[in-house]
């Protein structure tokens, strides 16, 4: 049974988005965990909406509002997102707020080892992922209206108490190995040089290529966790996949080099740097604590909507079983950055 009001979307759609049509289907899409996403068919295309969970919700989360205003602002400039077609704060229409968006026609990579293509197919999908990236960072997000996305300041400042607060706010059980990552991240966090728009969950999954084996990338999706904020966090949380075990994910660990194809991590970095104009080296293994320890409160709070009974997607027991892993990791980084 649907859990979309197809015919209260259906008078929405009519109203805002010009010649959209009928609604003559609608599917749930695998992916947005945190945000349900669906495909909308009409009897003049398709579409893809995005809603925030119905249920109570902690608070700062699920914005598809923030999501929205970003897609808005990138379209024009030629940055590959979606189109965007129109947001509703109404919750009286399908129960929850929402966004719809065109339906980017291409494929989802969901395991970063890329089995289905060659090895010059995959380092050509690698290169034009950290180029995307790239591009992304040297977007001038003032001209384009963003000037106030994000709060100013040092960037992993507020990223480590943010993230700390929402682990709080979904905590189920004691985790010594967090609790040093608490008290160890705020006491070192490095310097900010730059600000730019932060994707905030950058990963091969997260985009849209085009179709056939084409190494372009047609659109970033999911950006729920965007601001404005230090642009080495989204290279470093990218570059995650590099010391990260395969297990049909994004992890690439051990799969790199001339025999697959997929880059080394060092040519990754090398090829950001020099896009950005970037010259100063990045203390890697602080960035990497953080963002496991950040992706650790991300995961707590899924394990939290599996207590209270709001949990969205099918998979969410499955993700939230890596918690004891993910923190682990954290402070095995954590420690190589001098914890």
């Amino acid at each position: 049974m649907s859990d979309l009001d197809t015919a209260r979307l259906g008078a929405w759609l009519a109203a805002h988005v010009p010649g959209a049509g009928a609604v003559t289907g609608e599917q749930r899409l695998e992916g947005g965990q945190s945000n349900p996403t669906y495909r909308i068919d009409t009897d003049n295309g398709s579409y893809v909406l995005r809603r925030k969970p119905v249920g109570t919700l902690l608070p700062s989360a699920h914005q598809v509002d923030r999501e929205y205003r970003v897609i808005a602002a990138l379209y024009p400039t030629g940055f590959p997102v979606p189109r965007p077609y129109g947001l509703c704060m109404d919750d009286a229409v399908i129960g929850s707020a929402f966004y719809v968006m065109a339906m980017v026609e291409g494929r989802t990579i969901w395991d970063g080892t890329m089995p289905d293509l060659t090895p010059d197919q995959r380092r050509a999908h690698y290169e034009a992922m950290i180029d995307t990236l790239a591009d992304l960072h040297n977007t001038d997000h003032v001209a384009n209206g963003l000037e106030d996305y994000g709060r100013p300041g040092n960037y992993f400042e507020r990223q480590v108490a943010r993230w700390t607060k929402q682990y709080r706010g979904a905590e189920t059980e004691p985790m010594p190995a967090m609790e040093k990552l608490i008290d160890f991240l705020p006491r070192t966090v490095p310097a900010q040089e730059r600000t730019s728009i932060v994707h905030g969950d950058y990963r091969v999954d997260n985009l849209r290529f085009a179709p056939g084996t084409q190494p372009r990338v047609a659109a970033v999706l999911d950006w729920e966790l965007s601001t404005l904020g230090d642009p080495v966090a989204d290279l470093t949380y990218f570059l995650m996949s590099w010391v990260t075990e395969p297990e049909g994910r994004s992890g690439v660990l051990g799969r790199t080099g001339a025999a697959t194809g997929i880059p080394e991590m060092t040519e990754m970095l090398a090829r950001y740097c020099a896009r950005t104009g970037r010259s100063a080296p990045i203390a890697l293994d602080w960035y990497f604590a953080f963002n496991l320890f950040r992706l650790a409160g991300i995961v707590q709070g899924i394990k939290k909507r599996i207590v209270t009974g709001t949990a969205a997607n099918p998979r969410a027991h499955e993700t939230a079983a890596r918690m004891g892993g993910l923190v682990d990791a954290a402070w095995h980084f954590a420690q190589r950055a001098g914890a």
